[in-house]
């Protein structure tokens, strides 16, 4: 899903941007030497990066990501630092401004695919729509730009791909928060 060809150079852009252009600030508390509370990651000049909250030190509720031209581009809910609840990508207009269409809603419970995993192509079609318990692909069913149904066992080994690209994708966000927590000394 994130192998788009607009959606890769987004999450690369924003690793990028954010860590060559300016100095970014970090904005949030800390509890017992661990991040805790309201979290922001801003621009220097004032542009919002990430939101998000940590509650003694772990991910919890929905960290939000822009990009340096203030477009949407990503959503992950966590509860005690486990995705849980509707992990949602966009895809990011050229200029970076704004949004240009649903990339993926994937449903996560205890930090696992389940439920119908829908992802769209950038000009709007829909692309796959996959059905997972607990990580378990069930079912997978995927179509081309051009709107052509792929086989079944296409479609399942692009669900597999889509999954290791979703998840490579969500851990370099991770990590990007990792490397700009709140300094809790």
């Amino acid at each position: 899903m994130v192998g788009e060809a607009l959606a890769v150079p987004v999450v690369l852009a924003f690793v990028a941007t954010a860590a060559v252009a300016q100095p970014l600030e970090v904005v949030g508390g800390c509890r017992a030497g661990l991040p805790n509370g309201a979290y922001e990651l801003r621009e220097e000049d004032g542009r919002l990066r990430i939101a998000g909250a940590f509650a003694q030190g772990r991910k919890t509720g929905t960290f939000i990501f822009w990009t340096e031209g203030g477009a949407r581009m990503a959503v992950i809910p966590y509860n005690e630092d486990v995705r849980s609840g509707t992990v949602a990508l966009w895809y990011t207009a050229r200029d970076g401004h704004s949004e240009a269409g649903r990339q993926l809603e994937a449903p996560y419970v205890d930090d696992r695919l389940h439920g119908i995993i829908r992802s769209w192509h950038a000009n709007g079609a829909r692309r796959a729509e996959y059905r997972y318990d607990h990580g378990t692909l069930l079912e997978a069913h995927a179509w081309s730009e051009a709107g052509l149904e792929l086989s079944e066992a296409e479609a399942r080994s692009l669900a597999l791909h889509d999954a290791e690209e979703d998840q490579g994708y969500c851990d370099r966000l991770v990590a990007f928060i990792r490397e700009h927590l709140p300094r809790c000394e």
